[in-house]
């Protein structure tokens, strides 16, 4: 589930605009990803937003990606905060800023009431440059090398014409954690073995598609006690009239996401970052248009779903063939590692002692997924492995570092191959504790001054 749409998948999101924590940028930094700390990188989280608050020691004011509170107006959002204090939990004010652990209120990539997306902030405001040319119906096939020299990519247009592009200076694939390895591949960089069982001639020898990452959550749901606005809000003819007002003015209820509240927080103290992300849904799984008479509204709900940060499980990425139009292999490997299971289901404990909380009883009825009766950790782990899914946040195929076991260098070019960078989820060494578009962002911001050879903004060794 990729956004294949100009500004990739942030054109698709959820628009949640969540960071991560310092300790993990500062882990990068140790593991070999040199200038990727949190004092280096907090620069290009702030030059990269638009923060509504304006600017401070650790938002930005000026830049293209408008961020902001939720709107959303449900008391059911404090009632969560309220809970999560009772149960012991950190609540933050920002979790961008100082305190980057505990419960707060969500934030997200929207400005003037419209999504802020990499297209909206940065491809639209250059679109008129004279040195800019955007192709779409497009299909990358593959790099064009000479040695060990990239000069070039090629791609498909349209009905299948093959075109080719050289390049002056170096070419920066910006493909995603599933698209980026399968181009590198079949241009012959790559782990060998696999190089060969594909009939492709090898390049360089690197552990491309390897080390992939990703969130895996499961949601826990209940039926709601009082009405909520949104199922309000759902009725056919309103929402005929919040959507248009969204349009073409980008105001009302047609602006706001179901949603108003993000947690990050550790199962266990002694943790350097937070390792259990709760998010939170307004919502029950599946609500729909209703309107009197014709089609009874739905039954109202609402859930927190626990995911897992930092799983130890680590999949691939592998061609199917060396056809390019055929899609990837994408093996992910979920719950390989034998810490991971067990890491998910203390989430989810945790996720209902905060919902059973004195705080939550005015709002909440009868949980309906997992169900009361699903109580002990065997009963827990199989309704994970039954309903668990991926959070859409992909990382790591193509891995900054010094080591072996890196794709790209700490400037985000590829290892041996001249005049090649990457510029996407895929770099990311492992996952921060986030959804990572805000960390993408970043690492495009930071990428820019690396590609144009300008020196990195002074770090802050201060927030």
């Amino acid at each position: 589930m990729r956004g294949k749409v100009l500004g990739g998948s942030s054109s698709i999101n959820v628009m949640a605009y969540t960071r991560g924590h310092r300790g993990d940028y500062d882990r990068w930094a140790q593991k070999g990803a040199r200038g990727w700390s949190y004092a280096d990188v907090l620069p290009y989280f702030k030059r990269c937003e638009r923060w509504e608050g304006g600017e401070n020691p650790w938002r930005g004011g000026a830049g293209p990606v408008g961020t902001e509170f939720a709107k959303t107006r449900d008391p059911l959002y404090d009632a969560w905060l309220e809970a999560a204090a009772a149960a012991g939990f950190p609540v933050t004010d920002d979790y961008n800023g100082k305190q980057q652990e505990g419960f707060g209120r969500g934030q997200y990539t929207i400005r003037d009431g419209y999504r802020s997306s990499a297209a909206t902030a940065y491809l639209r405001p250059a679109k008129k440059r004279k040195n800019l040319d955007v192709e779409t119906g497009a299909h990358a096939t593959r790099v064009l090398m000479q040695g060990t020299r990239a000069t070039g990519i090629e791609y498909l247009k349209g009905s299948g014409d093959v075109v080719r592009v050289e390049a002056d200076q170096e070419v920066i694939l910006a493909c995603g954690a599933f698209n980026t390895p399968p181009l590198l591949i079949r241009s012959g960089i790559g782990p060998a073995a696999d190089l060969r069982a594909m009939d492709i001639k090898p390049v360089l020898d690197l552990p491309v598609g390897k080390n992939l990452q990703d969130h895996l959550a499961v949601i826990i749901f209940f039926q709601r006690l009082n009405e909520s606005t949104f199922l309000t809000q759902m009725r056919c003819d309103r929402m005929a009239v919040s959507m248009i007002r969204a349009y073409f003015f980008g105001t009302g209820p047609g602006t706001v996401v179901p949603g108003g509240l993000h947690a990050f927080v550790k199962t266990r103290p002694e943790l350097a970052v937070p390792d259990i992300e709760f998010m939170f849904r307004g919502a029950p799984a599946a609500p729909h248009l209703w309107f009197p008479l014709i089609r009874p509204a739905y039954v109202d709900g609402y859930g927190i779903r626990p995911t897992l940060l930092h799983p130890d499980s680590r999949g691939e990425i592998l061609l199917r063939s060396a056809d390019a139009r055929e899609p990837p292999r994408i093996v992910y490997n979920f719950f390989s590692a034998p810490n991971d299971l067990p890491r998910l289901r203390e989430g989810v404990k945790r996720a209902r002692d905060v919902a059973y909380q004195k705080p939550m009883a005015p709002y909440r009825g009868v949980e309906t997924s997992p169900g009361e009766k699903v109580k002990t950790d065997a009963e827990i782990d199989a309704w994970i492995r039954n309903t668990a899914i991926t959070a859409h946040h992909p990382c790591g195929t193509c891995a900054m570092g010094i080591g072996p076991d890196t794709v790209t260098d700490p400037q985000l070019r590829v290892h041996g191959v001249e005049r090649l960078r990457v510029v996407d989820a895929s770099v990311m060494p492992d996952l921060v504790s986030a959804h990572i578009n805000a960390c993408v962002l970043m690492i495009a911001e930071k990428a820019s001054d690396l590609i144009r050879k300008k020196a990195p903004l002074p770090a802050d060794n201060d927030a």
